[in-house]
């Protein structure tokens, strides 16, 4: 499974400078998407491509698992970019996240072809380094790397608490923060110690966190006065509240939630109706 059908496109594209910065050692000033549209109808989207300050082009994939064939897509997806390239440089990344061992190959050598990419394994990246700096960004990117002998629920409560003093009194970006961090967390399945995480954090209103099951706890609890189903729907609306801003489709919400989908486009039009998103 490739990283970007567990995280929605639009995590990879908030995050495309600093994964850039931090992970490549490369500094983004000014970006731009470039149209795939034109990529041929059989081969599989790439996760991102973009122009960068007008001098070359980055394009970034990220994989959590190992891919026999990956050589072969990068170069399909190479013959596709130069089509919009306009003769810039372009520079190919595929970045390994998985647990197990990397076993993709990262060149093609063939007659007169000479080919190669860059693969970065994400257990090279040193985490200490993402942890101690003061940049809410550099803390949810360091949610994919190793912890090495770390304790992962106490790593991941030190990022929440960080996140927290970070963001201070700014409650929408704690909350886009947790969520990335709940996305991300999901292809390394911490995403239980977020969750544990989130509610140790005493100072913080509970009911403005993205995630699910604490906005449907505090739902449950309103329920008891005004009806389970009322609770069920206020604990709903939170959740969703806390993911539109980031997630808008209806079906990706409904599986970060683990939701019905028509329950959550019900909740959804609800929502709209009363200009709350």
């Amino acid at each position: 499974m490739r990283f970007k059908d567990n995280v929605s496109k639009e995590v990879v594209e908030t995050l495309i400078k600093d994964i850039a910065k931090y992970i490549l050692g490369i500094e983004i000033d000014n970006y731009e998407f470039l149209d795939k549209e034109s990529q041929r109808i059989e081969s599989r989207r790439a996760d991102v491509v973009v122009k960068v300050d007008n001098k070359f082009i980055l394009h970034i994939e990220i994989q959590n698992d190992n891919d026999k064939n990956m050589h072969i897509r990068m170069l399909r997806y190479l013959s596709d970019i130069l089509l919009k390239s306009e003769g810039l440089p372009i520079y190919q990344y595929v970045i390994y996240i998985g647990k197990n061992k990397l076993t993709m190959k990262d060149n093609i050598v063939i007659n007169n072809l000479d080919y190669g990419y860059n693969l970065i394994n994400i257990k090279n990246i040193n985490c200490e380094t993402l942890l101690n700096l003061d940049d809410p960004n550099a803390l949810v990117l360091a949610i994919l790397c190793d912890f090495k002998d770390k304790n992962p629920k106490d790593v991941v409560l030190y990022i929440l608490k960080r996140l927290q003093q970070l963001t201070k009194d700014d409650e929408f970006s704690f909350r886009k923060y947790v969520l990335m961090l709940e996305e991300l967390s999901e292809n390394r399945n911490l995403k239980k110690y977020i969750k544990e995480g989130e509610k140790m954090i005493t100072d913080f209103d509970y009911t403005k966190l993205p995630s699910f099951d604490i906005g449907l706890e505090k739902g449950i609890q309103k329920g008891i006065q005004k009806g389970i189903q009322e609770g069920i729907i206020f604990g709903l609306e939170k959740g969703i509240l806390g993911i539109y801003k980031i997630e808008k489709n209806p079906d990706k919400i409904a599986e970060l939630l683990e939701e019905d989908k028509e329950l959550i486009y019900r909740v959804i039009q609800k929502l709209k109706k009363e200009n709350k998103i």
